[in-house]
């Protein structure tokens, strides 16, 4: 069952993460607390994607590892009264409410410098490997991947006239779909192959996950989705559903889990683990 294949690859990448983390000091508790808890899908992306070309996880491990580490430096920035502004993550308070916003900051910065550490880590790889994971990571995670998306999200929030489809889909494609993207061809960098095809079935993946997303800040329930809902829609933001509408926004997710799905073709029966992860994607409640 794809669930429970999630959650063994999570395991992996969590006790990955777990050894970098530190164990004393300020911040060993509040980065441990951010760690904690969700699906673990773009570890998972690491993991299925090296097994592809007959990398093990005892060596993927790492990437997933790191690109976790990545994902919750975001999801704790995000968070922040400056950002978003949440006060529920997961189900539980936010770093900075169980702490305070300056130790937000801080837990933010120090994930993002392990999630370095473990890509660059010397059983990722040969040094080749290792350095193409962390440039790539950087550019994925920067001024021209999520930290863009990012800047784009906020200046949507005050700018006078609403933004087109293409404007959501280019500001969505750094805050969500960049760490997929890098999450889906890590694998190819670890088994020194080509990684186009990896980053297009990620690119899809990708947005149909915040399609999804945009329709559970509607329909979701918080105690499941673990967060506040209706956030988007109560302050105007621009989502997939309001520039597409409910029907429109779940057409679109669907058509971009085929596309994912027909991207991996070339892979054959070795790919369909991913191919469930896309489909899990569009049909998650939280």
């Amino acid at each position: 069952m794809f669930t429970e294949l999630l959650a063994a690859h999570n395991r992996i990448a969590r006790s990955c993460l777990s050894e970098a983390l530190p164990k004393t000091g300020p911040l060993a508790e509040p980065m441990a607390y951010a760690c904690e808890g969700g699906k673990g899908l773009r570890g998972f992306l690491v993991i299925e994607s090296a097994a592809l070309f007959g990398i093990p996880p005892e060596q993927s491990r790492f990437g997933a590892a790191g690109i976790e580490a990545m994902h919750a430096c975001s999801l704790v920035h995000d968070d922040l009264p400056c950002m978003d502004d949440d006060d529920l993550r997961r189900g539980r308070p936010t770093v900075h409410v169980k702490w305070d916003e300056a130790t937000g900051v801080l837990v933010g910065d120090a994930l993002q410098s392990v999630a370095f550490e473990l890509v660059a880590h010397p059983d990722a790889g040969s040094g080749e490997v290792r350095a193409e994971l962390a440039r790539t990571l950087g550019r994925g995670a920067g001024g021209l991947g999520m930290v863009m998306g990012q800047a784009l999200d906020l200046a949507a929030e005050v700018a006078t006239d609403p933004l087109t489809l293409d404007e959501i889909i280019a500001l969505q494609a750094g805050k969500t779909g960049a760490l997929f993207e890098w999450s889906a061809f890590a694998g190819a960098i670890l088994g020194e192959a080509n990684r186009e095809p990896l980053r297009q079935y990620g690119a899809a993946l990708g947005q149909a996950f915040q399609i999804a997303d945009d329709i559970l800040d509607i329909e979701g329930d918080p105690d499941t989705v673990g967060k506040a809902v209706r956030k988007d829609q109560d302050a105007g933001k621009a989502t997939f559903v309001s520039a597409l509408g409910m029907d429109g926004a779940r057409k679109r997710a669907h058509m971009l889990v085929e596309t994912a799905c027909d991207v991996l073709s070339q892979y054959g029966p070795k790919a369909e683990n991913l191919r469930e992860a896309a489909r899990f994607a569009i049909s998650r409640t939280n």
